[in-house]
């Protein structure tokens, strides 16, 4: 039987309006420190969003600020100063409590055999 391994995630979240705490996921990141792993989806459905949204969005921001989340996840240069910290700390810093138009949930933990399979399940249920 394959080892489980304990991961935390956090749903990446559109906030149009902070004052009205209404939000659309779009969105999973996923720490797995057992495995190493640390990795963001993103799925932008400007439809959806625009639909959703009363407020007028800059898509093209929007979609930089998810990237940047992958950015991050990845760690490497292009990832900023954040993206050069050890994996825990950046898992950390990306799902701190802010308010922006870009949020996450609170963190959940659970337990898995495969990280990236976790973040694709979880990223089906939970965005699409």
């Amino acid at each position: 039987m394959p080892a489980k391994h304990l991961f935390e995630y956090a749903v990446l979240r559109v906030v149009p309006r902070v004052e009205r705490e209404e939000f659309l996921n779009v969105g999973i990141i996923l720490y797995c420190a057992g495995q190493g792993f640390l990795q963001a989806t993103c799925e932008l459905n400007s439809a959806r969003l625009q639909a959703f949204s009363n407020a007028p969005l800059d898509l093209a921001d929007l979609h930089e600020r998810l990237c940047s989340f992958q950015r991050i996840c990845q760690g490497r240069a292009e990832g900023g100063p954040i993206g050069q910290l050890p994996i825990a700390s950046r898992f950390r810093w990306l799902t701190a409590q802010r308010s922006t138009i870009v949020q996450t949930s609170a963190v959940h933990p659970g337990l898995c055999e495969d990280a990236a399979a976790t973040l694709a399940r979880l990223h089906a249920e939970l965005v699409q």
